[in-house]
């Protein structure tokens, strides 16, 4: 340890938040980085190349969370620090009509294990109840296990787990109903 610095507090320790990504596009595209380098971990074939430039190309639908009405990005910060993003739409992969579907969700590796991302997933979902559509990457078994608690605690009254391999997906999809919040009792 250097001289005159203390050791931080971990980072579970500090509070979690999300906040809208609205001017900070470029922030999600350069985290986008990072989430393409490990989810190159569970495909089966190589997906994209890096470019001339050394990174990864844009995501392709991106703008889109800016763009249409039913998209939404947020950031992922822990104890103030950007840790990570959550893209939210409407596109169901099972082909069954959801209110909510989880696009993409990252927490920077270092971050993990700390339960910064079951935090984040719980209040994305607690904030927007309604039936909800989780599709895991069939080679993603940690995100599964993730996914599964976080629905579990989510959805008091269960979720249902689909195995699909189609042209719409490759993997399991959770469904879920997220009740809506019950106000504080005032005592």
């Amino acid at each position: 340890m250097t001289p005159g610095r203390e050791t931080p507090d971990p980072v579970a320790l500090l509070p979690v938040t999300l906040e809208p990504a609205d001017d900070r596009r470029e922030a999600v595209a350069n985290l986008f980085q990072f989430y393409v380098h490990d989810f190159a971990d569970f495909w089966e074939t190589r997906r994209v190349e890096l470019q001339e430039d050394g990174r990864f190309p844009p995501y392709p639908w991106l703008d889109a969370f800016w763009e249409d009405p039913q998209g939404e990005a947020l950031l992922i910060r822990a104890g103030g620090a950007l840790v990570g993003f959550v893209l939210i739409d409407r596109t169901a992969h099972s082909g069954q009509a959801c209110d909510y579907s989880m696009a993409e969700f990252f927490v920077a590796r270092h971050y993990r294990r700390e339960g910064i991302g079951r935090t984040a997933a719980l209040d994305v979902l607690g904030a927007r109840p309604g039936l909800w559509e989780i599709a895991v990457a069939r080679r993603n078994a940690p995100a599964l296990t993730f996914w599964r608690g976080v629905a579990a605690t989510a959805a008091p009254s269960g979720f249902g787990e689909a195995d699909q391999a189609d042209d719409r997906w490759n993997g399991p999809i959770l469904r879920l109903e997220v009740p809506a919040r019950r106000p504080a009792s005032g005592g």
